[in-house]
């Protein structure tokens, strides 16, 4: 029974080692032919179903050799073996608590973006859309969880004023719809309906100075991005809060995300909180730093 119980131990820490690696986001472009084959949300539950069996078979283990492990903390820690028996225990009881505690919460966090599901448009002016359900999370740390209330967008750079806008204060502006699709690298795709206010109307009383040649944009989790300003102002890119008729939800990027038309996923940034003008016309975001290309351009080349 023990050398099963290893063997899946040995079996399942594999997969969690290759399954973390391949996702890691420095390592990701050596391993995109990866996704060819598994899909990134496909990896990711591997990768978390695999955590979620190994704690279990940590504790089978424990439970297996509950009377040698008694026996060892006794001697070595020179304790009686009531105490021990408690350490032990201890280690056990933690261990079935992280467990417990880690499916609550992916099942909490899966119940709320399927609830979101059921009430959102799947169509629009006869055109099918996706589902929020079609995204994938592969952000590069996790979902960010932004309280409406404190939330403030800065801008600023090469302008002659910089502005700061509440959560409201940018809802008040004129909003626009676009069914537009992201496209990402891996492999998926998903078209919806997105909702939200125009960039180039927030750049509006900012003063723009004519040196400023691009536009960056930063996230909550340290992501960044950028395009040419005239990309941004020309095509009358929106800054989304509304996704398939509902506000977006914290794994969608509440409280704003860019709808980056033509554009790879990498340049749609989630939890936008900065946006600079800037001069540097080489300037290159989270991934565009690690060897992907700067402009993004959908149908175009991946790296440079």
């Amino acid at each position: 029974m023990n050398k099963l119980i290893v063997f899946f131990l040995i079996v399942f820490s594999f997969l969690i080692l290759v399954t973390g690696v391949i996702k890691l986001p420095e390592a990701q472009r050596y391993f995109l032919f990866a996704y060819d084959f598994v899909p990134a949300a496909t990896l990711s539950k591997i990768h978390d179903f695999s955590g979620i069996v190994l704690l279990v078979l940590i504790i089978a283990h424990l439970i297996v050799k509950k009377e040698w492990l008694s026996k060892h903390f006794k001697a070595k820690l020179n304790v009686s073996e009531k105490m021990s028996k408690t350490f032990y225990l201890i280690i056990a009881g933690l261990l079935v608590v992280a467990v417990v505690g880690y499916v609550k919460m992916t099942y909490f966090s899966s119940h709320i973006v399927k609830n979101l599901s059921s009430v959102e448009v799947s169509e629009y002016k006869g055109e099918k859309l996706g589902s929020i359900d079609d995204f994938r999370e592969n952000s590069i740390k996790g979902v960010q969880y932004i309280d409406q209330g404190s939330y403030q967008l800065e801008i600023g750079g090469l302008v002659s004023d910089s502005v700061k806008y509440s959560y409201d204060d940018i809802l008040k502006l004129q909003a626009y719809q676009k069914v537009v699709t992201l496209n990402c690298v891996e492999g998926w795709s998903v078209k919806a309906l997105w909702e939200g206010i125009l960039v180039k109307d927030l750049l509006k009383n900012v003063n723009i100075k004519p040196e400023a040649k691009t536009i960056i944009f930063y996230a909550a989790d340290g992501y960044s991005t950028s395009f040419p300003l005239e990309y941004v102002l020309k095509n009358d890119i929106i800054m989304a809060d509304k996704l398939n008729g509902v506000t977006l939800p914290a794994e969608r990027g509440f409280p704003f995300q860019l709808v980056a038309e033509q554009k790879w996923g990498y340049k749609w940034i989630k939890w936008i909180t900065r946006i600079e003008l800037s001069s540097d016309t080489n300037y290159k975001g989270f991934w565009e730093s690690r060897g992907y290309n700067n402009n993004g351009d959908f149908g175009g080349s991946k790296f440079e």
